[in-house]
């Protein structure tokens, strides 16, 4: 057990990978390993999408601003919302989807999310380094196209995965007492101390990790994120895709 935990205080990114193919047998023990993840009321509303064309791998990788990772990776995998394959589960025994509404959007990412969880720490576990990549965001519209995917269908992250080939190291996370409340949600004031006690680390962290190039902090980083709304699009390719959000 604490072989495991051990591991999985050791996550970190990996970016950039040895060209050694990943076995079909290590890939099928991830994949098991995913469809082991707990699942609302067995729904398994996610399917995933092993990208090995060279075209559509570039295609991706220029969705995401052109990180390098996507296209060297040796296994890539796009882990989907997928509520289309329930719809037909439906039309198999006579009856109609009610496929509309928040709820059914939320239990499809989180299922979708859960088992991409699960395929990590056994790509882990294997020897193997990983890197989410949520840029596929930047033009879902794209990426449906590359993928061709069906109606109640959505790309909610991609994921590199192969033989790490660099130690990048590992960035500091927000402290356990700064996450953890007790019984009820604190103050504001211990909340920001958490924040404080973060920055400060977080700034030394930049600064050695750049040679002194990034001066910056946590609180700093998420001012300038947070000041503009993302991916506006989102909705609209949403509700394209059949998720009616009501």
């Amino acid at each position: 057990m604490k072989e495991l935990v051990d591991l999985l205080h050791a996550h970190r990114s990996i970016r950039k990978f040895k060209s050694t193919p990943v076995p079909d047998e290590v890939v099928a023990a991830i994949l098991q390993s995913a469809q082991s993840a707990s699942t609302s009321s067995n729904v398994q509303a996610y399917s995933v999408i092993r990208v090995t064309d060279p075209r559509i791998r570039a295609g991706i990788q220029a969705v995401t601003g052109n990180q390098q990772a996507v296209g060297e990776c040796p296994l890539f995998l796009v882990w989907c919302a997928d509520l289309h394959r329930n719809k037909l589960a439906c039309e198999w025994n006579g009856a109609s989807m009610v496929s509309e509404g928040m709820e059914n959007f939320i239990i499809a990412t989180v299922d979708t999310t859960l088992a991409g969880q699960n395929a990590a720490v056994a790509a882990e576990a294997l020897g193997l380094g990983v890197v989410y990549i949520g840029g596929i965001r930047n033009d879902l519209r794209e990426v449906t196209r590359l993928l061709q995917l069906p109606e109640l269908v959505y790309p909610v992250f991609g994921m590199c995965i192969g033989y790490p080939d660099h130690d990048p190291g590992q960035k500091p996370r927000l402290s356990g007492t700064a996450v953890l409340h007790k019984n009820v949600y604190a103050d504001d004031e211990a909340v920001k101390q958490g924040i404080q006690e973060y920055d400060e680390r977080m700034h030394a962290y930049y600064l050695e990790r750049t040679g002194g190039k990034r001066d910056t902090t946590w609180s700093n980083e998420m001012a300038d994120k947070f000041k503009r709304k993302p991916r506006a699009y989102m909705k609209e390719y949403l509700e394209e895709q059949g998720f009616r959000l009501d």
